[in-house]
């Protein structure tokens, strides 16, 4: 089964756009995540409706960010993408007769619904500011040049 990496990509792209300079075309970002920029405008819509982005068209204009990253948290951009399934896991039937599977999905229904709150509750800690501080260090640590968008590589 495919991974849904939609939070993790959207988060990659604000933090590049937190130290971008100006504005990040789609094109740009598309790369960035190694999408289609259709794709990247299609995830950017919710986090523009959120107040967390803004874009303009023409020449100059592209994505910027709208919101201090004090505020946001990986929540709030979970949530503005339309909060997509965070356990993939599944029942074998939805509603069984069997009182074998009635006992498993029991079993497995709390312990996602469970799992889910606990995730919830911790992506709504972490802000856009705590992930760029830890970038930062990161990159102290390393003794890189900055990350710039332009420079994106993706091995593979």
């Amino acid at each position: 089964m495919k991974k849904n990496s939609q939070l993790s990509d959207v988060l990659h792209v604000l933090l590049h756009m937190a130290q971008a300079k100006g504005p990040a075309t789609s094109e740009a970002l598309a790369a960035a995540m190694q999408t289609n920029p259709v794709v990247l405008r299609r995830l950017m819509a919710g986090l523009r409706d959120k107040g967390f982005v803004r874009s303009s068209k023409g020449h100059g204009g592209g994505w910027v960010l709208a919101c201090s990253l004090d505020t946001v948290t990986l929540r709030s951009v979970y949530e503005a993408l339309g909060e997509p399934p965070l356990i993939s896991l599944g029942f074998r039937e939805d509603q069984p007769r069997c009182l074998v599977a009635q006992a498993v999905n029991e079993a497995l229904g709390v312990a996602m619904r469970d799992a889910e709150r606990l995730l919830l509750q911790r992506l709504g800690e972490v802000t856009l500011a705590a992930l760029a501080s830890d970038f930062r260090r990161r990159m102290r640590a390393h003794r890189q040049a900055p990350h710039r968008l332009e420079e994106h590589i993706h091995a593979g």
